[in-house]
């Protein structure tokens, strides 16, 4: 009876239609769209109600069991599902500003861009290297004895006269100090406002230690592409009259030209972290015969979340060998790297490190928001310039500027972190070259770029750290010249100008244009802006977003 009642339910709960045809009596053959099995599903019916095996919706405390995102297996997310999204793990996953690197030349993961599957990193193409050829002279050139304030410093004729040659006269304070400590063989740590030249101040002296030619003696090591192509253009330089050579490993190009270049042999090799890690993993190169190790912007590389790769790296190097810190500012946070590597080491400190260069003359121009663009269009219109740096807080917002500008009839390069590397190292070489007379870039290109005759600097958007202020005007205003920088400011950016102001322990002047049809705004109201409260500075290891 009981069964009966149960088979009577069933049949009404079937649906129904108005005009039911007789082929509805015999069980209905589900169509291929319509059937479980058709989505990855299984039927109710392939296996008893009452088998537990086949209840497998629910879990066995009797809640009904949650179904796995597509993709995932057993241990949670697929490996290809969640590459982008890992932190740590030698570059793979780390977040970080300035495009730099991870293992393989992967990059860090991103917020969008041209490869979703990939995290928005940038496709990789063949390009391997900006300069192909040897600046080495073809014919042996007979080196005059040199008597100059570098040759006083310790060093050879070949290297004073490859100074000479690139029109440096004097040292600047950094290098006067730095040189004969480490030809002494002593660690440094060596700290000076951006613009003085630190990477002359190690480059040279190591030359001069390494003498001739021989096994990979020196590894420096840089937070980004661009910063380790200068300091191997910087060394090529100046080894120009010796047989010493030198290479660059780092990511976003193939491996081919740099495993040859290893495998052929050189003497100074200027590396990014991620790179590096991949080659000593896969048996290309090792580290037993480091005599000298430079990690140079080291408070930029913790600012990348570079510290434990750099570690790794360190602890690769041979005990004896000498170390050498070259940064522009000195933050207490590596300060345990510092007494784990160093061996009682000599400090030089120049300068201030949180105040811009005197040659620099900076003010912050109020406007609002729906004025920014016309403001800066007017500023370039009334300016005398030579070329002009522009920082913007995100790649989208480098994109758009550089448009506009294009449409208005100007030459312009950007460069950020969502370009590959040929796109990154033409914007550059055609800014420095004057190709193109403005150049649109995010944080990327903010610290240690030596771009010569960068006459005006603008910050199209305040940086949301005080410190990045100094870096960025910094592009500036460098090898005792003079340069101005500009920033707009509008009514978000009120905190965070109030936050530079506090770093650098001076207030800055507030400029207006003449005869530009201003929108009134609370902006131009000296007490609001001093009232304004100072944003906290934000943590470095907060600092992740890739620019």
């Amino acid at each position: 009876m009981f069964k009966k009642i149960i088979s009577a339910f069933r049949r009404s709960s079937q649906p129904t239609t108005d005009a039911p045809s007789p082929a509805q009596d015999s069980p209905k053959k589900t169509t291929k769209t319509d059937s479980p099995r058709s989505r990855g599903e299984k039927s109710h019916a392939d296996k008893p109600a009452g088998n537990s095996r086949g209840a497998r919706s629910r879990s066995r405390s009797g809640e009904p069991r949650k179904e796995k995102p597509q993709g995932e297996g057993r241990g949670g997310p697929s490996r290809e599902s969640s590459r982008g999204e890992r932190r740590g793990g030698r570059g793979r996953g780390r977040s970080g500003p300035g495009g730099s690197e991870g293992r393989g030349g992967r990059g860090r993961a991103d917020q969008g861009g041209r490869d979703d599957r990939r995290g928005g990193r940038p496709e990789r193409d063949d390009f391997e290297h900006p300069n192909q050829a040897s600046i080495k002279p073809k014919t042996p050139v007979d080196i005059p004895p040199q008597d100059t304030a570098f040759s006083k410093l310790g060093l050879s004729d070949a290297l004073a006269y490859s100074v000479a040659e690139k029109g440096y006269t004097l040292p600047t304070p950094i290098q006067a100090q730095s040189i004969p400590l480490i030809l002494a063989g002593r660690d440094v740590i060596g700290s000076a406002q951006t613009g003085t030249g630190k990477t002359a101040a190690f480059a040279l002296p190591i030359l001069q230690k390494l003498g001739s030619h021989g096994k990979m003696r020196c590894l420096v090591l840089e937070p980004t592409r661009e910063l380790a192509l200068q300091v191997e253009e910087a060394f090529q330089e100046y080894s120009k009259f010796t047989d010493l050579t030198t290479t660059i490993i780092y990511g976003g190009v193939g491996y081919g030209k740099q495993r040859d270049d290893l495998r052929r042999g050189i003497d100074i090799c200027a590396a990014t972290p991620g790179r590096l890690l991949d080659l000593l993993e896969d048996g290309t190169t090792n580290l037993n015969d480091i005599d000298i190790l430079v990690l140079d912007e080291v408070d930029r590389m913790l600012d990348m979340g570079f510290l434990p790769d750099v570690r790794r790296i360190v602890g690769k190097c041979p005990s004896t060998r000498q170390t050498l810190f070259f940064t522009a500012t000195l933050p207490p946070e590596i300060a345990s790297l510092a007494d784990w590597a160093l061996n009682n080491p000599e400090q030089v400190k120049i300068g201030i490190q949180s105040k811009p260069a005197e040659t620099i003359s900076h003010a912050f121009y109020p406007v609002v928001g729906s004025q920014k663009f016309d403001l800066f269009k007017e500023l370039m219109r009334r300016t005398d310039f030579h070329s002009v740096l522009v920082f913007t807080r995100t790649r989208m917002g480098a994109d758009r500027i550089a448009r506009r500008l294009q449409a208005d009839g100007h030459s312009v390069g950007v460069m950020h972190s969502d370009r590959n590397q040929r796109e990154r190292v033409e914007a550059l070489q055609g800014f420095k070259s004057g190709k193109f007379e403005v150049l649109v870039a995010t944080d990327i290109a903010a610290r240690g770029l030596d771009i010569a005759g960068v006459s005006h600097v603008v910050n199209y958007d305040v940086p949301e750290n005080a410190e990045d202020y100094v870096h960025r005007i910094g592009r500036t205003g460098r090898a005792l010249a003079t340069g101005d920088a500009f920033t707009l400011v509008t009514e978000d950016d009120v905190r965070n100008a109030r936050s530079i102001e506090r770093f650098i322990g001076a207030e800055i002047e507030r400029k207006q244009i003449e005869d530009f049809d201003y929108i009134y705004s609370a902006l131009f109201d000296a007490k609001v802006l001093a009232d304004a409260t100072p944003v906290k500075p934000k943590s470095r290891l907060m600092r992740g977003m890739r620019r």
